[in-house]
């Protein structure tokens, strides 16, 4: 999706939610509000770029830790900038090992808030630039039959041909095909560009 990033407000205070959504507008990003963490659950599509500013102290249903959990148990890698009025370090602690990107203790600057949401949504972008990358790779390494990928996987190691032969006990010829193979089927005009799409295929997916 193409969407601009948007930052997604869950506080249950209409105020805070109202005050911010205006502030977050006023430097010309989209902004949507959420009462509840259940509301905003209801609403989410991971697809969605931009950043999260969420109470931690919210006072009805989901918590806002158990919010993040959630997210985390859903694989979505949408940053987390928590937000409270109860900045203590055992809560500081929690939210940051629950995944949060950071963490604002409340009342702060507008300028404050602003520039760890522009850092968050960059945060985003860079993410999600990857995650796009890894699934191309992984996607036209999965053209490859068995042999093939055993095959290209001692190549991108550094092993010359004798060597992956003697290894996997087929003739050096046969190597030399399914090289050619894997060369062909990945697209990749080089030794290097097979590499550097073996590693990119090879990053875990981004959280």
């Amino acid at each position: 999706m193409s969407e601009a990033p948007c930052v997604f407000i869950v506080d249950d205070e209409a105020p805070v939610r109202d005050s911010l959504a205006f502030l977050i507008q006023s430097a010309d990003l989209a902004a949507e509000t959420f009462a509840s963490a259940e509301d905003f659950l209801s609403y989410y599509e991971p697809y969605r770029a931009g950043c999260i500013l969420l109470d931690i102290k919210l006072r009805s249903g989901m918590s806002g830790l158990e919010l993040q959990q959630e997210l985390r148990r859903r694989e979505a890698s949408t940053p987390v900038i928590v937000m409270t009025a109860y900045g203590d370090v055992p809560t500081s602690v929690q939210a940051m090992k629950s995944g949060a990107f950071d963490f604002l203790e409340k009342p702060f600057a507008d300028q404050t808030l602003l520039s760890r949401v522009c850092a968050a949504i960059e945060h985003d972008a860079e993410l999600r630039t990857l995650e796009t990358a890894r699934r191309e790779a992984r996607r036209r390494l999965s053209c490859l039959t068995p042999r093939e990928r055993e095959v290209m996987e001692l190549v991108v190691s550094g092993k010359a041909n004798k060597i992956i032969a003697d290894i996997l006990e087929i003739r050096e010829k046969t190597v030399e095909v399914h090289r050619g193979h894997v060369m062909s089927k990945t697209g990749a005009g080089s030794l290097a560009e097979l590499v550097t799409l073996a590693m990119t295929a090879a990053r875990p997916t981004l959280v």
